[in-house]
């Protein structure tokens, strides 16, 4: 059973990348262009160039668009992910200790989430294994093994 769990690891990882992605790419989409509810539910939007709104907004729809697609996915996540670092603890954490009672529950998930992803890599389903297979690059044989061994037993 455990095999079968470990072959499939990579393609979890894509389709749970994937979908983070599109997660976080949603925000942005509505904050930047007031679609999906916009930032207050009636179509708002945060005004251009405003700080921290618009920057983490914008953070949010490319950073969450290239993780979606794998491309970048590491450097993405990194940046998406002390992007909600900085969310939590200036805007969320001054008005309480706990994300349940400072409405910091998705940023302190993202955060985590996009920390993950820094040191898993993008599993399947990624661009960045298209180019690199076209440009006929070869995994590392660190990085085949990383990813065909599971972290417990």
């Amino acid at each position: 059973m455990t095999g079968r769990l470990n072959s499939a690891q990579p393609y979890a990882l894509g389709l749970f990348r994937i979908v983070v992605g599109l997660l976080f790419a949603c925000h942005g989409a509505a904050s930047l262009f007031g679609v999906l509810g916009g930032t207050d539910g009636g179509g708002g939007t945060v005004d251009a160039g405003t700080w921290p709104g618009w920057y983490a907004a914008v953070i949010q729809l490319v950073g969450g668009s290239l993780v979606l697609l794998g491309l970048g996915t590491r450097g993405a996540a990194l940046v998406s992910s002390g992007s909600m670092a900085y969310a939590y603890f200036k805007v969320h954490q001054p008005e309480a200790l706990w994300p349940i009672q400072n409405g910091g529950e998705a940023s302190a998930m993202f955060c985590w989430v996009f920390l993950l992803l820094v040191f898993t890599g993008s599993g399947a389903f990624s661009l960045d294994r298209v180019i690199a297979a076209a440009r006929g690059e070869r995994e590392t044989k660190a990085t085949a093994d990383a990813e065909r061994t599971p972290i417990a037993a």
